[in-house]
């Protein structure tokens, strides 16, 4: 029997391929259509790249043409796959009003001084004319309230819009909101993943943070629920890492920027910070001494192709000042001053380029560089 190519499209109407809902034909997915004597050939393209939606569509072919046009059709379907491809630094989640730009500071390891950095920073970024929030997302052990001085402090609700929303609480000219605000100081966060991430969601979601340059969420350490629900959560604009020297730190520090530059993730990481880099003791202030390695993470920002952002020195006035909620940051015309101010500039530098070079989460453009100048393209 000799077969018409018009009776073959006309079946090829019935049917539709898997997850669309034109017919293969008007959809454009049957790209052609060969006939000879009793025999077919039809070539067709699909979007979705699994095996089940490309058995499912060769196999609708063959029963249609036989059941519509000739019982005995030798038939071959030729199936490719045209998946759309995914934009390589396409950035998740659902953005928040008002918040230019968010930022991850986290640590594979704890200890490593991630607090205190993303504590400094937020004060030193204040100080530079930005509008500034933390969250302290560290479920287990939140140490924030501590570092602002602010741990008797509770947030207050106020109405936005008809709806209850939390106040953070704001001190040296940062908001700041943590779990520690809700918990008893002696009270231990028992919560599994689920819980945890929800009580996250309504600190991002229930909270009126107003008009922000920068939230910085202090992360907890390691690669786990917590951060990815976040992720989830949130369109992260860049992760920055905190590692000690050390090769034990160093270590987590590569599985976290590995974390972070999973497909499935995708976050830009903004660079690498090393903490706790050298010590100078004050009768010797022209020796460096490198407790904990040299140059570590410096090294490990090449190997994985990221930028380096700087290294802050062992001080006993960091750890004094965060224990007394006054970070070191605030000391004015002082040595210390002067090292944050330079890692805020090499920071806020990365978010400007990531901002010219890659995709927007929202609408993340910095218009006030007080202190830093944009990166030169």
């Amino acid at each position: 029997m000799k077969i018409q190519k018009e009776d073959v499209l006309k079946a090829l109407q019935t049917i539709s391929v898997p997850g669309e809902g034109q017919n293969m034909v008007e959809s454009g997915a049957v790209k052609n259509v060969v006939v000879f004597g009793d025999e077919v050939v039809v070539d067709i393209t699909i979007a979705n790249p699994s095996l089940q939606a490309k058995k499912k569509t060769e196999v609708d072919i063959l029963k249609t043409i036989h059941d519509l046009v000739y019982a005995k059709a030798k038939i071959k379907v030729n199936v490719k796959v045209d998946a759309p491809v995914t934009p390589k630094n396409e950035i998740k989640g659902k953005p928040i009003p008002g918040i230019q730009n968010i930022i991850a500071v986290a640590s594979g390891k704890g200890g490593v001084g991630k607090s205190t950095v993303t504590s400094n920073l937020a004060v030193t970024l204040a100080k530079m004319g930005f509008k500034v929030g933390v969250l302290d997302a560290d479920i287990y052990g939140p140490s924030v309230p501590i570092m602002f001085d602010v741990e008797n402090e509770r947030p207050l609700a106020v109405n936005v819009d008809g709806k209850s929303k939390m106040k953070p609480v704001e001190n040296y000219g940062v908001k700041v909101l943590s779990i520690g605000f809700f918990t008893k100081p002696d009270q231990a966060v028992v919560w599994r993943g689920p819980m945890a991430a929800k009580a996250l969601n309504q600190m991002i979601f229930d909270a009126h943070w107003g008009e922000l340059d920068f939230l910085l969420i202090d992360l907890p350490p390691g690669t786990g629920d917590i951060h990815l629900s976040i992720m989830q959560s949130l369109p992260i604009t860049g992760a920055v890492v905190v590692s000690t020297p050390q090769n034990v730190a160093l270590a987590d520090a590569k599985k976290g920027v590995a974390m972070f530059q999973q497909d499935s993730i995708n976050v830009p990481v903004l660079g690498l910070i090393e903490n706790m880099a050298y010590f100078t003791p004050d009768e010797l202030p022209d020796n460096k001494y490198y407790i904990f390695g040299r140059e570590g993470a410096k090294n490990l920002a090449e190997d994985l192709d990221v930028p380096f952002l700087g290294e802050l020195p062992i001080v006993q006035s960091i750890r004094e000042a965060g224990d007394v909620g006054r970070p070191a940051a605030l000391q004015t015309a002082t040595p210390l001053e002067k090292s944050f101010e330079t890692l805020t500039q090499a920071v806020v530098t990365e978010v400007v380029r990531r901002n010219d070079n890659l995709p927007p989460t929202e609408a993340i453009k910095i218009t006030t560089m007080a202190g830093c100048s944009a990166v030169k393209k």
